[in-house]
């Protein structure tokens, strides 16, 4: 996760990782794109930032607008909202509050939404950019998360590899079964 983020912070992209790592008692194992064929998350899109490009899903952050339908449309979890701060207005708090009379209560601060969803979650002077798994695109040895791995956990698969490896496990299941079956042939 950190070299991924150190890698787009240095392209001048969201610094915001592009997978995350869950843990378990019993498990780790990392959320990212899988790069779908139909691509929920494109078709949802209303201003064409995410797009299918041969065989990975490209998401233009420049013009995201944070609408974060994308997000919701994944079914992997794969998309995430990371903040930037809108040109020319505060992050921190909006650019213009009513003042608040000496006898009423203490507003909650607007960045107090800990207990909402991410995808509920706003901050006013804050504008959500949506960050996906990008296949480092441009780098020559592919993407930083497998080069760093120290366990080699990661991989880059494609559907063909993939479609080749499930046919195999299958007819091995019925060779071991000593079943006079074969599968009908692989489609490419």
């Amino acid at each position: 996760m950190a070299a991924c983020s150190a890698l787009h912070r240095a392209a001048g992209l969201q610094a915001h990782p592009r997978l995350a790592v869950t843990r378990t008692a019993a498990v780790t194992a990392p959320v990212l794109c899988r790069h779908c064929e139909d691509a929920p998350c494109a078709r949802v899109c209303p201003v064409a930032a995410i797009s299918l490009s041969g065989r990975s899903v490209d998401l233009n952050e420049t013009l995201c607008i944070g609408c974060k339908l994308c997000a919701i449309a994944c079914p992997f979890g794969a998309i995430q909202l990371a903040g930037t701060a809108c040109s020319g207005v505060a992050a921190v708090s909006p650019a213009w509050q009513p003042p608040l009379a000496e006898t009423e209560p203490a507003a909650a601060p607007h960045g107090s939404n800990a207990m909402l969803s991410p995808l509920l979650a706003w901050e006013p002077g804050v504008k959500a950019i949506a960050v996906k798994c990008d296949l480092c695109q441009g780098l020559a040895d592919g993407p930083e998360c497998l080069r760093v791995c120290p366990t080699q956990a990661l991989r880059l698969e494609d559907n063909d590899a993939l479609a080749r490896a499930a046919y195999a496990r299958r007819q091995a299941a019925l060779f071991a079964l000593g079943a006079d079956l074969s599968l009908p042939e692989e489609r490419s």
